[in-house]
């Protein structure tokens, strides 16, 4: 596994927005991955959607070409390790993103995002930007 996604590009994909698609596609070659908070916020999406039904038939699809990450005490520790950093230092970012960021850290992933602003506060996590890697 080399790329964890985030929620962004999880929705855009459903959506079948060409760019989404064309990503995933290319890094799924090189395995990717979604946190169990990605598969949440993807729930909540789909549950008060336009077509829930549909869009959890698109969703159940793409999970069969991804590994969905659990969290675990390790990564919690991270969690609580990154989000005191942060609010130390007047940085932090919302819990979900936190955790995110925490399963990528512990697993060394890179962290495929459109919400770099957020996440580029967090030390040592890698986060893939397009047109740039």
């Amino acid at each position: 596994m080399s790329y964890l996604n985030d929620s962004d590009w999880v929705a855009d994909w459903l959506a079948g927005k060409p760019q989404a698609v064309r990503l995933i596609t290319n890094l799924s070659e090189e395995n990717v991955a979604i946190s169990l908070i990605t598969f949440g916020e993807i729930y909540e999406g789909i549950y008060y959607g336009r077509d829930p039904r549909e869009a959890e038939v698109g969703f159940k699809k793409f999970l069969r070409e991804v590994e969905v990450l659990p969290l675990n005490r390790a990564i919690m520790r991270d969690f609580a390790r990154i989000r005191g950093e942060l609010r130390r230092s007047g940085q932090l970012i919302g819990d979900p993103d936190l955790l995110i960021a925490a399963t990528a850290l512990h697993h060394n992933l890179t962290l495929v995002t459109r919400n770099v602003k957020d996440f580029q506060r967090t030390p040592k996590l890698k986060l893939y930007q397009v047109g740039v890697n």
